[in-house]
C-alpha cells in the first residue's frame, strides 16, 4: 500500500455489486479500484469501462496481481469458500458479500486463515453502518424505551424470476442465506453476541429444493427474545422493532435504505407516538470507508472475524432447529 490508499480488486461482476458496493469503492478517496474480474472477458471489460479500472479475465489472474491489496468478493455464496480462501492465501484482505460462508465450519476455516495471515476478513452487512441504527442505539442508551425486552425483525420480498441464482441450491440459494441472515444479524446487534436460536421453521419449495421462507425464535441468556421472519414469497417488508419495558422503537427500512431515503423512526410510549424523519445515509459508502480505514490503520481485525463466526453459527442453529441438518433441506 502506498500513499495511504487501499488498492482493491473485485472478484466477480454481480449486478448487486455494480449497483451498490462497487460505486462506493470508486467514490471513496482512500480506495483505488484497480481491476474487476469475470470469467467472461466481455463482461469484465464492460464493467471496467463503466467504473474506470482494468478488466481481468478469470478470478485467479486478478489474485495474482501485485498491485492489489484487498478484494471484494460478490460471488454466489457457494463459491465464497474457495475464492475467499484463495484471496487470503494470495495475501489479500477480503470484504465478502453476505453470507460469507454456507455454515460455521466454512467460516471457521476462513477466519482461521485470515488470522494466520494477519489479514482482515469482513462480511458485507452494510445496514449496520447506516446512521438510523446509531439513532436507535442512542435512544436505547438514553432509556427512551426502558429495558429492551424483545426484537422483531422482518425482511421479505415477492418471488424472484425463475432463473435467479437464489433458487439454485448448488450456489447456496434460499431465503435463509439471502434474507434471513439480515434478521439474524439484527438480533445480535440489539440482543448481543450470546443470542441463540430456540426454534425455527423453513418452508422448502419442492420444485427448487431451496427454502423460500422461514421464521426463528431467538433469545439471550437473560431471557430477552426475538422473532425473526424472512422470505421471498410475499409482499415487501423490511422492518425492525425493539420493544422495551416502557416503549418501542420501529424502523421501516431497517436493512435496505437507499442513499437518498430519509428513514422514518417511530418511538412509541404508553400515551404517545413520536415519528422522527432521520438524515439520509449511504450505508455502502460507510461500510467501504470502515473496511479501508481498518486495513490502512491496521485496526481491529479480530472483531469482524468473531462476527463472521457468530453469524454462521446462528445460520447453523436455524437449520438444526428447523430439522434441516447442518446445510438445510436438500433438493428433492
Amino acid at each position: 500500500m502506498t500513499d495511504r490508499v487501499l488498492n482493491v480488486g473485485v472478484v466477480g461482476c454481480a449486478t448487486i455489486a455494480q449497483r451498490t458496493t462497487i460505486p462506493a469503492l470508486v467514490a471513496d478517496p482512500s480506495v483505488r479500484l484497480a481491476a474487476v474480474a469475470s470469467r467472461s472477458r466481455a463482461k469484465a471489460e464492460a464493467v471496467a469501462r463503466r467504473f474506470g479500472c482494468e478488466a481481468v479475465t478469470g478470478y485467479a489472474a486478478l489474485l495474482e496481481r501485485d498491485d492489489i491489496d484487498a478484494v471484494y468478493v460478490p460471488l454466489p455464496p457457494a463459491l465464497h469458500a474457495e475464492w475467499v480462501a484463495r484471496a487470503l492465501a494470495a495475501g489479500k484482505h477480503v470484504l465478502a458479500e453476505k453470507p460469507l460462508s454456507l455454515d460455521r465450519a466454512e467460516a471457521a476455516e476462513l477466519v482461521g486463515a485470515a488470522r494466520a495471515a494477519g489479514l482482515l476478513l469482513m462480511e458485507n452487512f452494510a445496514f449496520l453502518h447506516h446512521g438510523q441504527h446509531d439513532a436507535v442505539r442512542a435512544l436505547i442508551d438514553e432509556g427512551a424505551i426502558g429495558e429492551p425486552r424483545h426484537i422483531t425483525a422482518e425482511f421479505a420480498f415477492p418471488p424472484l424470476p425463475a432463473d435467479d441464482i437464489r433458487y439454485d441450491p448448488a450456489l447456496g440459494g434460499g431465503a435463509l442465506l439471502d434474507a434471513g441472515v439480515y434478521t439474524l444479524r439484527a438480533a445480535t446487534l440489539y440482543l448481543g453476541p450470546q443470542v441463540t436460536v430456540r426454534g425455527a421453521v423453513l418452508r422448502v419449495d419442492p420444485g427448487t429444493g431451496v427454502d423460500v421462507a422461514g421464521a426463528a425464535l431467538v433469545a439471550d441468556p437473560a431471557g430477552r427474545t426475538g422473532q425473526l421472519t424472512f422470505g421471498f414469497d410475499r409482499s415487501y417488508r423490511c422492518a425492525c422493532t425493539i420493544w422495551g419495558s416502557e416503549g418501542s422503537i420501529e424502523l421501516d427500512r431497517a436493512f435496505s435504505a437507499p442513499p437518498t431515503l430519509r428513514p422514518v423512526l417511530s418511538l412509541r410510549r404508553q400515551d404517545s407516538l413520536e415519528v422522527r424523519t432521520l438524515p439520509a445515509g449511504h450505508q455502502f459508502a460507510s461500510l467501504v470507508a470502515e473496511f479501508a480505514r481498518t486495513v490502512l490503520d491496521e485496526g481491529d481485525f479480530k472483531g469482524p472475524g468473531e462476527d463472521v463466526l457468530r453469524q454462521a453459527e446462528l445460520v447453523d442453529e436455524v437449520r438444526s432447529a428447523a430439522g434441516g441438518g447442518e446445510r438445510g433441506p436438500q433438493p428433492r
